[in-house]
């Protein structure tokens, strides 16, 4: 399993950023970066420095939100809509979006979902639990 260090991943979106400033070629998963890039401009200063963006740290103590995390997770929620892993998040997400009248809003429920997946797991020393994980986003597109 691929596991990218923090830098790894500023390095990653900081260089796609570049590339479309630039117009450069993207590859695949590059082009899916950029579109979630695109749907974030409040970013654009923190991806156009690599430097600063590999020394800056960001605490819940600093109030802002981490942009690469972000980011990271916009990537995950496409790719488990993709692959629909967990079995039936596909689903899930697409009824959201229609709900909500947008992916991008859905994304962001669909990543709290996640992240509190992520923190339970981490607290209980069990892995992720996909189920409840799934429950959490079904429970959200079905309600208004």
């Amino acid at each position: 399993m691929f596991q990218p260090s923090q830098h790894d991943v500023r390095r990653f979106f900081c260089d796609v950023a570049a590339k479309q400033q630039r117009g450069a070629p993207l590859e695949a998963i590059e082009v899916l970066a950029g579109g979630w890039i695109d749907e974030h401009p409040e970013y654009a200063t923190d991806l156009a420095d690599l430097e600063a963006a590999l020394a800056a740290s960001y605490t819940v103590e600093g109030g802002r939100t981490n942009p690469f995390l972000h980011l990271a997770m916009h990537l995950t929620v496409s790719e488990q809509v993709s692959i629909d892993q967990p079995r039936g998040i596909r689903q899930a997400v697409e009824l959201l979006a229609a709900r909500r009248g947008s992916l991008h809003q859905a994304h962001h429920e669909v990543m709290e979902c996640l992240g509190e997946m992520i923190w339970e797991s981490q607290r209980s020393g069990r892995p992720p639990d996909g189920l409840a994980y799934l429950d959490r986003v079904r429970q959200r597109a079905t309600r208004d």
